[in-house]
């Protein structure tokens, strides 16, 4: 990755937020705005700037779909799901050509893209296929999980968009144990000390030694053992409710939690102004705010452009490392 390169903004859902959140990006923060491109439709970008009576700021755009009309504010469609899946596959393919250092995706909304047939729930699976395809490997032996972080807390996903049924299913040794490789290779390619790693239990108090559950015995210790026998610094299974707290107050860098809301709740409720979503496991990086489209506020000139700011800030600065 290099820090001549710019970072591609994609625009997100045309009916959400995500247009006027790259305006504001622009218009609050010109000093990180001159390292994006934007990665969107002209008319759909044009329309928030109007809205946030912005119109004259400078941004740089490439017109990466093809729309006869912005979509209409607030609305599920198939035509917005379809001009933001366009913007992700042109901005995750200039970045894996090496045309970029790095995508920042604002909000999509999983309905939309249903309802334009993209074949996938949601950005992660989808940049996960893309590049698998560019690397010419299956899907399978491209491995990805979601980091949430913000400035006091981090923790990544063993599994992402699935029901909880199948998420407790997926809370196997071998995707545990992988999920603790992805993460200390993360910190690895940034060139950082290595990780520590807390690793949540599945069951209420990690299993009480059985009483609970026997995930923890049989599946996740074994899993923390190999990975620590390799040479990460991992600990647990932890009790999951506490485990998050410790993080914060510093006893780990990171946890790593057994399915999506047991380790987003806790990132979450300490609020979303600053949090970031990192796709670890891609051959490129991709960042971006950990809030959804916000149909209600869409049009409407008040929403909050801090965690995209902070998607920005956090993707130049693992790309100029």
């Amino acid at each position: 990755m290099s820090a001549s390169l710019p970072l591609l903004v994609t625009m997100g859902d045309p009916a959400g937020v995500g247009p006027e959140l790259i305006a504001m990006l622009f218009r609050d923060r010109p000093d990180l705005a001159q390292r994006c491109v934007v990665a969107g439709d002209a008319a759909t970008m044009a329309r928030a700037r109007v809205c946030l009576g912005c119109d004259t700021v400078a941004m740089p755009l490439v017109q990466a779909t093809q729309v006869a009309e912005p979509a209409p504010w607030g609305r599920v469609s198939a035509h917005a799901g379809r001009a933001a899946a366009d913007c992700i596959e042109w901005a995750t393919r200039e970045a894996l050509a090496g045309r970029a250092a790095g995508v920042v995706t604002a909000p999509i909304h999983k309905e939309a893209l249903a309802a334009a047939g993209v074949p996938f729930p949601g950005h992660t699976e989808m940049l996960q296929a893309l590049a698998a395809e560019h690397l010419g490997v299956p899907v399978a032996r491209l491995p990805v999980r979601m980091m949430l972080a913000n400035p006091e807390l981090k923790t990544v996903l063993v599994s992402i968009h699935v029901s909880l049924r199948q998420a407790i299913e997926a809370v196997t040794h071998a995707n545990v144990l992988e999920t603790l490789r992805i993460t200390a290779a993360h910190w690895a390619r940034l060139g950082l000390a290595p990780p520590r790693i807390a690793v949540a239990g599945l069951n209420p108090h990690a299993g009480e030694g059985g009483l609970f559950g026997r995930e923890e015995i049989e599946v996740i210790a074994p899993a923390v053992a190999q990975a620590r026998a390799e040479g990460i610094e991992a600990s647990g299974p932890h009790a999951p409710d506490t485990v998050f707290m410790r993080a914060r107050e510093g006893a780990f860098d990171v946890v790593v939690a057994m399915y999506h809301d047991q380790g987003l709740i806790p990132v979450k409720y300490m609020g979303l102004a600053h949090g970031v979503n990192v796709t670890l496991g891609l051959p490129l990086l991709r960042t971006s705010p950990d809030h959804g489209t916000a149909f209600d506020l869409a049009g409407t000139g008040r929403a909050d452009p801090s965690s995209l700011i902070a998607a920005v800030e956090l993707a130049a600065r693992m790309s100029g490392r």
